[in-house]
């Protein structure tokens, strides 16, 4: 069934572009959402009415690729993991640690978007990694794989820990219990008269 995209929708396509899709999956999900019409007169007519805004708006996605490309790749990621003798990692680094280091820079990709070579990197050393942008943009992140000693890792993992026990317990306010005084029971009271 041929529709036109009425919104960007993922893997398929972005507003204006007409797709041809299965009738299933045009009438179950994109129609009633309102993500894309039927392909008829009426609506190739709305979206000629519409095609200025569209093409402004592909170009913002442009130019905004372009800057992010700019921004990715004048960034180099370094990442410490536990690695044996032999350069090897006890983990992978993956598209969602590309992903988390860049997040901490400011910088927000989708995880689909990032492609790490051979799906994962499992070995020290210097790669690069490519990010996906708009169209047939793409950038290419550098990306330094550092080992560390399964000893120094375990330490450092460790060691936050005990400082922060420790620090709770000097802070920990000293509460004091006033004693108040102690009334006699009617019993012990009759007990002493006697």
């Amino acid at each position: 069934m041929k529709v036109i995209l009425n919104n960007d929708v993922p893997n398929l396509g972005e507003l204006g572009d007409v797709k041809d899709v299965a009738r299933g999956y045009a009438r179950n999900f994109l129609l009633p959402r309102g993500l894309a019409f039927p392909f008829t007169k009426k609506a190739v007519e709305l979206f000629e009415k519409r095609k200025d805004e569209i093409a402004k708006r592909k170009e913002e996605k442009r130019l905004a690729a372009a800057g992010l490309k700019a921004r990715l790749e004048a960034e180099e990621i370094a990442i410490s993991m536990p690695a044996g003798h032999n350069g090897k990692l006890y983990g992978a680094v993956t598209n969602q640690t590309v992903v988390d280091e860049l997040l901490k820079r400011g910088i927000e990709v989708d995880r689909k978007k990032v492609e790490v070579p051979g799906r994962a990197i499992k070995s020290v050393g210097n790669y690069k990694v490519a990010v996906h942008l708009y169209e047939k943009e793409e950038a290419t992140v550098r990306v330094s794989i550092k080992g560390t000693s399964a000893k120094d890792e375990h330490a450092a993992r460790h060691e936050p820990k005990v400082e922060a026990k420790h620090e709770a317990k000097v802070e920990a306010p000293v509460e004091t219990v006033d004693e108040a005084p102690v009334e006699e029971s009617a019993e012990e009271a009759a007990g002493s008269e006697a």
